[in-house]
């Protein structure tokens, strides 16, 4: 089924606008990295790639394989005044356009509940990351009361709402993301998973 774009990005814009301030600022303060090359993976329309960049000095690509996403994604660079240090960027991440050992900090939340293939995706991603360059995946709302406050306005909308989540895993999300991480060849890493979301962060 395909993706109804617009309504996708009304939901972010206005239901999720809390979250991405809150997870951007988590990013730069655990990751600690505020300057460089950074790719927001699945970036939807823009918004928590848009928002580290107004806290730290990274250069950050939009990257998403909906042409439509980007679009509205270019408008928002351009409406936050970004042109000269966000972009966009049409791609997949079982193949990222980058060159190995280029991108700094990776970013992501949410897309990788839908990722075909975590194995590959997972190798791209430590592909192009540099030496101690680090990746922070999975999806999240910032805080317990944040995800109440987004639950309600969704359940508003949509009363079957469960989450926001594709049933990307059959049982345990951890052991499964731990296994892809192994065969991907990938060690050094962390996973956090609480009532706010579970995240992945890989180190190189």
């Amino acid at each position: 089924m395909e993706m109804n774009v617009e309504e996708f990005d009304v939901i972010a814009r206005e239901i999720f606008a809390p979250i991405y301030p809150v997870i951007a600022k988590q990013i730069k303060q655990k990751t600690g990295i505020k300057t460089g090359t950074c790719l927001d993976i699945g970036t939807g329309g823009g918004y928590l790639g848009i928002e580290l960049s107004k806290i730290t000095d990274l250069s950050v690509y939009l990257f998403d394989k909906l042409d439509k996403m980007l679009k509205i994604a270019d408008d928002n660079i351009i409406k936050n005044s970004l042109e000269a240090k966000v972009r966009t960027l049409l791609g997949d991440v079982h193949n990222i356009p980058f060159e190995d050992q280029t991108i700094n900090l990776v970013i992501s939340r949410g897309s990788m509940f839908f990722w075909e293939d975590l194995q590959k995706a997972f190798r791209e991603i430590y592909r192009i990351l540099t030496p101690n360059g680090m990746a922070y995946i999975g999806g999240g709302f910032g805080s317990n009361e944040l995800k109440e406050q987004i639950t309600t306005n969704m359940k508003k909308m949509n009363k079957e709402w469960n989450g926001g989540m594709v049933k990307r895993f059959d049982g345990d999300s951890v052991s499964e993301i731990k296994s892809q991480l192994s065969l991907a060849g990938i060690e050094d890493y962390s996973i956090s998973k609480d009532g706010s979301g579970l995240w992945l962060v890989i180190r190189k």
